[in-house]
């Protein structure tokens, strides 16, 4: 039980999420070595396996979760594809500019005037393809 309170303590000196699912192991296993008289050999095969489910099952949720809201996570550029705005500065040889929120990006599109409105198609790098909304 010492050992798991240690290392789910660890967990907030050390970067990463791993030591916590030790420690849960190891609290699991003291907690059922103190419930159930379990030798050695069987507290370490319960607390190896805890520890291979609770890592596992973790690590499952975190791929399953990271798909969804991870990939994006510091990359507001991804949420302009479909977004539709007005141009600052007009499409003129095939670029321009367009504001979303607080930060002013390239574009490249058809030649359009400014105030037409457009909607974000891709992205090239930091530039933006648009087309006519």
């Amino acid at each position: 039980m010492i050992a798991g309170l240690v290392l789910a303590g660890a967990e907030i000196l050390v970067p990463g999420v791993f030591l916590i699912w030790l420690g849960l192991a190891a609290i699991g296993t003291g907690l059922a070595a103190s419930a159930f008289p379990l030798p050695w050999q069987g507290q370490t095969l319960l607390f190896a396996g805890l520890a291979v489910i609770l890592v596992t099952g973790a690590t499952r949720l975190h791929r399953r979760g990271a798909g969804r809201s991870g990939e994006n996570l510091n990359r507001p550029d991804r949420g302009l594809i479909g977004r539709v705005g007005v141009l600052d500065e007009p499409i003129v040889q095939g670029t321009g500019r367009i504001r979303f929120d607080d930060t002013l990006w390239r574009v490249e599109g058809p030649d359009l005037p400014v105030g037409a409105r457009v909607r974000v198609a891709g992205m090239n790098g930091t530039v933006l393809t648009v087309e006519v909304a």
